[in-house]
């Protein structure tokens, strides 16, 4: 009881944070607003960051003590396309590098609605294409990302794989954003308790996003369709007061039914990409050290 209550406590305090203000209405200000409550804790102080260039895409390395700079996680940031930032999940992204033991690399990639999709694809390649340039081999790269950013990860190794190259080692997914079409039966029967995700907001994304006439179904937009075999082994981590609920377990089912290696953890209570507010949330840590022994053990 004293855990359920400490996760009832915690996850509380992060809806407070995010209802302590109105929500915003302009990109603009929906791009200040995830920088704010993104960075609400600070980096950690052993933690040592450094920009990079990568191919004219804005990048930075993290390291943490004891990291392995011979394997990277290349992680792609949330914010449905056109929000979020390297800023807005720099905690996120430093400490699931601590947990795997890994150096990281994130890239801030062109959003819409100024950059519509394919934009964002090109330059989640060209950020693997700089990274095998370096030397580091593809079964040496982990890839991650959260929510849209997830979606782009699986859309990255569905290119790699349709392109005969090698894959990375892994993905991690959390509140991956798989279906653009808004076919999960969870939009609609978590919508009152999602306090982030709603449909007629990914429909305002997803607008932004996708140029007009483009078939919101393509694999490459709704990788939910895509054709998974051969892809490398998943884990998918999402919350169960999520209105994307649906987009992770249908992901998960069809890529088992791929026969591709999966974990699906639905975790008690949390809401969408809750290890963003790891600092002060336990269950945000808990979800970054499984994700960590998942990225090291891969294809072990």
């Amino acid at each position: 009881m004293a855990d359920r209550e400490r996760t009832l406590t915690e996850i509380t305090a992060i809806r407070d944070l995010l209802s302590s203000k109105p929500r915003p209405v302009g990109w603009g200000e929906r791009r200040a607003r995830l920088d704010e409550v993104g960075t609400h804790w600070p980096v950690a102080e052993d933690i040592q960051c450094t920009d990079i260039q990568c191919d004219g895409i804005p990048g930075e390395w993290s390291t943490a003590p004891g990291s392995d700079a011979d394997k990277v996680l290349l992680y792609f940031h949330g914010g449905g396309y056109c929000s979020g930032s390297i800023r807005s999940h720099r905690r996120l992204v430093t400490e699931a590098g601590r947990a795997a033991r890994m150096r990281t690399l994130a890239i801030d990639y062109r959003r819409a609605p100024e950059h519509p999709f394919p934009a964002q694809h090109e330059d989640a390649l060209a950020a693997w294409r700089f990274l095998r340039r370096q030397g580091i081999a593809a079964e040496d790269i982990a890839v991650g990302g959260d929510s849209a950013g997830g979606n782009l990860t699986l859309a990255l190794i569905g290119r790699l794989h349709a392109a005969g190259e090698p894959l990375p080692r892994c993905a991690w997914l959390i509140s991956p954003w798989t279906d653009l079409t808004m076919s999960g039966a969870t939009l609609a029967s978590k919508d009152a308790i999602d306090p982030i995700i709603h449909k007629a907001y990914l429909e305002e994304l997803a607008g932004a996003y996708v140029p007009a006439g483009q078939d919101r179904g393509d694999p490459l937009i709704s990788p939910l369709f895509a054709d998974l075999h051969g892809f490398p082994p998943l884990l998918i981590q999402v919350g169960s007061a999520e209105a994307l609920l649906s987009d992770a377990t249908r992901l998960a089912e069809a890529a088992g039914i791929a026969d591709v290696p999966v974990r699906l953890e639905i975790w008690p209570h949390m809401i969408h990409a809750w290890p963003v507010w790891n600092a002060g949330l336990e269950d945000g840590r808990r979800a970054l050290c499984a994700a960590g022994a998942f990225m090291r053990n891969a294809g072990s």
